[in-house]
């Protein structure tokens, strides 16, 4: 069997690489470039980042291929990158939401657009594909679906990410560091003397500051207080997010701390208010697709994760239709965000997820 697996320049995937190979696949490593050129970062760099100048990755992968003893394709995915996962994280800082774009990349770039340019273009023959993300997929019979499990190592798990995967892309996909920690990768590639056995994980999506890839003119506009008083001035909303505390703008100094709770684009208005105006008990979810499971029509006792890096929460599931949801919390959570993307687990499954919009009018 042909295994064609995304290579990024990290270790997670060149030893994902490296255990396929030892398995007795023919692998055959493809790295995606995304990087636009054309954009400065007029920040601090930060390396080790998704997007970002990419000529030490090209050469960081090709080093691995010719270690690891496979051929390597570098894969020009601007194009389409640019139009799906950038223009997306423009549209949605301008209309006051905080998008997650590794979410949209996996979904449309990674495991959709890579693979296709590969198979059709550049007419690589391959049966499945594998990256080296920490997360696993079985099959269940009794529903006839494959379904999208956590990574053993719970604390580098990134189902959160991979929530949108479809069932036509489960079913042809393999994550061969699933059922392995984070230390046992870096003792596999020490083991094999990987040169890149001691690589730090990337850190962000971008090398730079936001601002270098949005490029907004300043629009001034008005902080509000939670009694609609203005308190301060901001030059773009695109600037904050839920939850921010730091560099608000304001006016002058309050007896409390003031977070931002609220953005309301159309108004080109930033609200403030107190820690405890950030906490909410339901919100609504847009957009869901439920990629491990049928469509369900009645409620579901499950756990959702809000953030990455944020540990599930018991909550109830409403399904308002197939593509909408209203999520109830056992508990209320403090900054949940417009644009990010609340996923749903029950017994280490990822039944699906979808993109938090608390303002949704029931």
């Amino acid at each position: 069997m042909k295994i064609l697996i995304g290579l990024s320049g990290g270790v997670d995937s060149a030893v994902a690489a490296y255990l396929l190979k030892k398995q007795g696949y023919t692998v055959i490593g493809a790295m995606m470039s995304i990087w636009n050129s054309k954009i400065k970062c007029n920040s601090n760099y930060l390396s080790n980042t998704c997007f970002g100048p990419e000529d030490n990755d090209i050469k960081i992968v090709k080093n691995i291929s010719k270690f690891l003893g496979i051929q390597i394709h570098i894969i020009d995915c601007k194009k389409e990158y640019s139009k799906i996962v950038i223009a997306n994280f423009k549209n949605e800082y301008k209309n006051g939401r905080t998008p997650n774009p590794c979410i949209l990349c996996n979904t449309y770039i990674k495991f959709n657009i890579l693979p296709k340019i590969a198979k059709e273009k550049l007419k690589i023959n391959f049966d499945k594909f594998a990256t080296g993300h920490y997360a696993n997929i079985k099959f269940n019979s009794k529903l006839n679906m494959y379904q999208l499990y956590n990574a053993f190592d719970y604390k580098k798990d990134q189902t959160y990410f991979l929530y949108r995967l479809k069932q036509s892309i489960l079913s042809k996909t393999l994550f061969p560091i699933g059922i392995y920690t984070k230390n046992q990768v870096r003792d596999i590639a020490k083991n094999i003397k990987m040169p890149i056995a001691d690589k730090p994980d990337s850190q962000d999506f971008y090398c730079g500051n936001y601002n270098d890839i949005l490029q907004f003119r300043d629009i001034i506009g008005n902080i509000l207080n939670v009694k609609g008083e203005i308190i301060g001035k901001h030059n773009g909303i695109w600037k904050y997010t839920i939850g921010q505390r730091k560099h608000l703008g304001l006016l002058g100094g309050t007896k409390k701390p003031l977070y931002v709770i609220k953005i309301k684009a159309k108004e080109n208005i930033i609200v403030v208010g107190t820690k405890e105006n950030l906490y909410s008990s339901y919100f609504i979810v847009k957009k869901v697709t439920w990629n491990s499971i049928p469509i369900p029509v009645k409620s579901i006792k499950a756990y959702v994760k809000v953030r990455q890096n944020n540990k599930p929460i018991k909550a109830t599931i409403i399904p308002l239709n197939s593509k909408t949801a209203k999520i109830v919390l056992a508990k209320p959570q403090i900054s949940i965000t417009k644009g990010q993307s609340a996923v749903f687990y029950k017994d280490k499954i990822v039944l699906g997820g979808g993109i938090i919009d608390s303002n949704y009018k029931i």
